[in-house]
């Protein structure tokens, strides 16, 4: 039954099917029959959270467990926010509608840099102080992983503990020791001591920060002995006999991404110099085609959805999925299952890859180029030449296909104007190309979108020590960009500079960037992943105010011997190897080969049991 209170504003709102729960697959339980209650917080709005897979795997096992209750919390749109505020309706769980300050856990996925005003912003709709050491109680233990969870520093006086790399496991392990922290009475400062312990569990409270009279981090120090000096992070070694849900949610309204999910892999072998996730989900781990399949059925015939998606880093680089095609063709042909491979790379997209995943899809095709000229692809890494991409491209629009989108980015390291005007030279070739072809389908023209994203300088990747552009040079290249492209064919998108900006000063900053964040939030950032809602002005107001200069930390060279502020964080990638690569990357612009081609020696290896040379 929906609340008076609530079911009085709904009417009021856009989309209000998204504000009552009740939906297929979603997890009712009795709550005097749970001992532990968890909110699993997105901190954007309903549509984006439902799309996430990790929120979708972590939801089932939490309540796999009988007296175990999780319940799915998201970040309100303005209206709804506006009308929960006019009648004290505080942030509440969809599937009892019940008050999250009644939860045991508040647990907050990081996806984005950008959702950290949203996360103080849900703490204090929900009656809760922002600030950690203003919750004195046990209950409720607000908590938070996820990719930005590697440097969470920018927030880490707002949580009070971190999970680091991937929950399955720790998730579980530290909800169990909560369990008996609850039974015995136990305070919150015993809590959050005994939870260090767990591999893969960062409670900040714990380390004390000093710093250099220039700004930059002198050392963590624990507050005890028995506190790590280095938290490890945590990883799945065997994807086969993980977790994975039988049924999604199936939402009312569309989201984002409205199919069913699979996950075939995780990590990259690739080693692109410039992507956190290739370093911090290391090592590469596939699943097996034959326990996929299985999860492939049960998801469709559980949520009736006609598509599905085939995720990971990288898809065509998973091994087996020239059989995992073949488990699943006859099925979903049969069936009018759509497949969608995203994340698919040029130098191994095959004719025969084509042919089979254009019996159940064809649309556009999408690969990332990363950068226009062979120069620059060398610097990054990436390991793509431009005759693989015309022949992946020659090889589509031979098959059928009339569209083609190629991802760049602007800005990374040693770039020139000569790099930006070879992403529009590119993209005319490919243009060209499609003309040129006596098999190209008849009668229709082609389409090639041009997507580039400015270049942010991410923790646990080579670049970690290189300055983002400033804004002055970012909307220059843009400019430059488009007036290089001549083909109406082409069409040409980018990323706004202020929020790249933004989001590197988030990415690469410290415990004192907490006060602006804070001021930011009480200046009315809540949504600043949506472009109505930024205001980059309030950014810069609040960097100001709280005595920062965002430079220090987005413009700024970083030496090799300076302490970082995830320095004390270990994603098993070593420093020595990122300091390796960011030399080979700019004095002799050279790539490093992939996992499978030849072992570089980053770590991450030796977490499954594995040997990496020094």
């Amino acid at each position: 039954m929906i609340p008076k209170q609530l079911e009085k504003i709904l009417l009021d709102v856009q989309k209000p099917s998204q504000y009552i729960g009740g939906e297929l697959n979603s997890v009712i339980k009795n709550r005097e029959e749970v001992d532990i209650r968890l909110a699993f917080c997105f901190p954007d709005k309903y549509e984006v959270g439902m799309s996430h897979l990790g929120m979708k795997i972590l939801y089932s096992l939490y309540n796999s467990r009988p007296n175990w209750w999780c319940e799915r919390v998201f970040a309100p749109d303005a209206d709804m926010e506006q009308k929960m505020r006019e009648n004290n309706i505080a942030l509440y769980g969809l599937e009892s509608l019940d008050p999250i300050t009644n939860f045991d856990f508040i647990l907050f996925t990081l996806q984005y840099e950008m959702s950290y005003t949203a996360i103080l912003n849900m703490l204090d709709l929900a009656g809760l102080p922002v600030r950690s050491k203003d919750r004195k109680g046990l209950w409720p233990i607000v908590a938070a992983g996820g990719p930005c969870a590697c440097n969470p520093e920018p927030i880490a006086d707002f949580i009070d503990l971190f999970f680091l790399g991937e929950g399955e496991e720790v998730n579980v392990e530290v909800t169990e020791l909560y369990e008996t922290a609850k039974k015995e009475g136990w305070s919150k400062e015993k809590f959050l001591l005994e939870a260090s312990h767990i591999e893969g569990v960062y409670v900040p409270s714990l380390y004390e920060v000093s710093y250099n009279e220039d700004g930059t981090i002198k050392a963590y120090t624990p507050v005890e002995a028995s506190v790590p000096a280095t938290i490890q992070k945590r990883i799945i070694k065997d994807l086969d006999s993980v977790f994975y849900p039988e049924s999604f949610v199936v939402p009312f309204t569309s989201i984002v991404h409205d199919r069913s999910q699979l996950e075939i892999q995780r990590g990259c072998l690739r080693g692109c110099r410039f992507c956190q996730a290739g370093f911090i989900y290391r090592p590469l781990r596939d699943k097996s085609h034959t326990i996929l399949d299985c999860n492939a059925k049960a998801l469709c015939q559980s949520t009736g959805y006609d598509e599905i998606s085939l995720t990971s880093l990288s898809t065509s680089d998973y091994d087996q999925l020239g059989d995992l095609l073949d488990d699943m063709l006859p099925w979903t042909v049969e069936q009018k299952i759509n497949m969608s491979l995203p994340s698919l790379r040029v130098d191994n997209f095959s004719e025969e890859l084509m042919k089979k995943i254009s019996k159940v899809r064809k649309s556009g095709l999408t690969f990332a180029a990363e950068a226009g000229t062979q120069r620059l692809r060398d610097v990054i890494n990436k390991n793509v030449y431009e005759d693989e991409v015309m022949e992946t491209c020659k090889t589509a629009f031979e098959g059928g296909y009339t569209s083609v989108k190629l991802y760049f980015m602007m800005g990374l390291p040693t770039e020139t104007m000569e790099d930006i005007k070879g992403i529009a030279d590119l993209a005319q070739k490919v243009v060209d190309l499609f003309y040129s072809l006596p098999n190209k389908p008849k009668g229709k023209g082609v389409q090639v979108s041009i997507s580039c994203a400015c270049f942010v300088p991410k923790p646990f990747t080579p670049f970690q020590f290189e300055p983002q552009d400033t804004m002055d040079m970012l909307h220059e290249k843009q400019k430059y960009l488009m007036s290089c492209v001549k083909s109406k064919k082409i069409s040409v998108s980018y990323h706004d500079a202020d929020t790249s900006y933004i989001e590197a000063v988030l990415a690469r900053g410290d415990r004192r960037l907490a006060d602006a964040i804070e001021l930011c939030w009480q200046k009315g950032s809540k949504l600043d992943g949506w472009d109505e809602y930024f205001d980059p002005q309030r950014w810069y107001d609040s960097f100001a105010e709280a005595g920062l200069d965002g430079a220090f930390y987005a413009n700024r060279l970083r030496s090799y011997e300076e302490v970082n502020p995830w320095d004390h964080l270990d994603y098993c990638v070593s420093k020595n190897f990122l300091i390796r690569e960011n030399r080979i990357a700019k004095e002799e612009n050279r790539t490093t080969p992939h996992c499978r081609q030849q072992c570089s020696g980053c770590g991450a290896n030796k977490l499954v049991g594995g040997k990496c040379f020094a």
